[in-house]
């Protein structure tokens, strides 16, 4: 059976469970509602199992913080065996406009703390990657604040649309593969 490691990054606690840079948590939250998955708390996070044709998806939340994805990342995918090119892991993009998606195989971390570690930890800049835009709409100096802000009432009215393509894509990196994926959902 072919194993997947979907890695949602996001921050732990209520404080910080409606804001952009959870987005991670909520695309698997989303997608393990509509599946009826439950969430176990397990070692450096949240995991659930979701099957399909043959194939099984280990949804990650983990629970070191942003800042120090990679150890959780690292972590599960040597438990589980799960080759570096079967990760994907879901994150926000401030330099994409909001609900805009960019699925890559690579990159550089952009900036983004969860990536830059999760590179560090895993020697490698070469792992697929699903970044979900928030836009760039604050100001000079409050990137922090509105990246660990709420989603405004326009953005939560357009989100269930877009957690229902995330889960799309989940599904399709793992049945379709990575190219077919980026080739269909790119730009949507």
């Amino acid at each position: 059976m072919k194993k997947f490691l979907i890695a949602g990054l996001g921050n732990i606690g209520p404080k910080y469970h409606n804001t952009r840079h959870n987005i991670g948590f909520k695309v698997l939250d989303h997608l393990a509602e509509k599946e009826s998955l439950t969430w176990e708390t397990a070692k450096l996070g949240d995991i659930t199992s979701h099957k399909v044709k043959g194939r099984t998806f280990i949804l990650l939340k983990p629970s070191t913080y942003m800042n120090l994805s990679g150890k959780a990342v690292k972590y599960w995918l040597d438990k589980e065996k799960i080759p570096l090119e079967n990760l994907l892991v879901i994150t926000d993009d401030l330099n994409l406009p909001f609900g805009s998606i960019r699925v890559k195989t690579k990159g550089s971390d952009g900036g983004h703390n969860g990536l830059k570690d999760i590179q560090n930890v895993l020697q490698s800049a070469t792992y697929n990657r699903f970044r979900f835009g928030i836009s760039d709409a604050f100001s000079k100096g409050r990137q922090v604040d509105y990246v660990l802000g709420d989603w405004t009432p326009e953005e939560e009215k357009a989100l269930p649309e877009r957690l229902d393509v995330g889960t799309k894509i989940i599904e399709s990196f793992g049945l379709a593969g990575i190219n077919i994926t980026m080739n269909t959902f790119n730009g949507k």
